[in-house]
């Protein structure tokens, strides 16, 4: 198995845009390393529910207008992006719910979700661009860790925005079957109501009892 990165170039990995664009992908196509797979997560810091990671290869011919980091955008974008994703792009998702997370910290969790989600592209990536500082252990090909990647790559952030569209919806679903905590309003997050729920109706189970103030030492 291939944990390997290409050489680092400033023509490949280091200028920044002001917004993500496709240069690093395009760069890396030059290298001889294609295509190209971005990969991010969303959901590390919430009380509650699972840390959801997305990979995306995009069409070079078909990149949807109006990519972005998800923070960024408004829910309607996202919801508009998320379908123009799914219908230009290969894509791929996977979790890692609450006890995955308790049993091997968020970390991993999350980067395992990230090696799974790539592992299940139709489509093989020759290299990952992965958001953040750490590169999926396991990876088939190599990979490149992007500090704040979906502000830089489009790759990462389409991933980004699936990542957290499919999360929400999970968690709006979670609420309906636990309704008591408000996982449609604030997404498992730690909220002052949702803080006040656990205190009133004790943990469900999609919390995350290795996060404070769930855990007892």
């Amino acid at each position: 198995m291939l944990q390997s990165t290409p050489p680092d170039s400033p023509s490949l990995f280091d200028l920044v845009p002001l917004v993500p664009d496709f240069s690093l992908e395009l760069a890396a196509r030059q290298a001889g390393h294609w295509p190209v797979a971005g990969t991010d997560e969303a959901g590390r810091g919430p009380l509650a529910g699972p840390v959801v990671a997305a990979a995306v290869i995009l069409d070079p011919e078909r990149i949807p207008q109006g990519l972005n980091d998800s923070k960024q955008l408004t829910l309607k974008q996202r919801e508009q992006m998320f379908e123009e994703i799914l219908a230009t792009a290969h894509v791929a998702i996977a979790a890692s719910g609450p006890r995955h997370i308790d049993e091997k910290n968020i970390l991993r969790a999350s980067l395992d979700a990230m090696r799974r989600a790539i592992a299940g592209l139709a489509v093989a990536p020759a290299l990952v661009l992965a958001d953040g500082r750490d590169v999926p252990p396991g990876l088939s090909c190599p990979g490149k860790a992007i500090i704040k990647g979906d502000a830089r790559s489009v790759s990462i952030a389409a991933a980004s925005i699936i990542a957290k569209v499919t999360r929400d919806r999970m968690m709006t679903r979670a609420g309906l079957v636990y309704p008591a905590y408000g996982f449609d309003a604030h997404a498992g997050y730690g909220t002052a109501r949702h803080r006040t729920a656990i205190d009133t109706s004790g943990p469900c189970p999609l919390h995350r009892m290795s996060f404070r103030p769930l855990r007892k030492d």
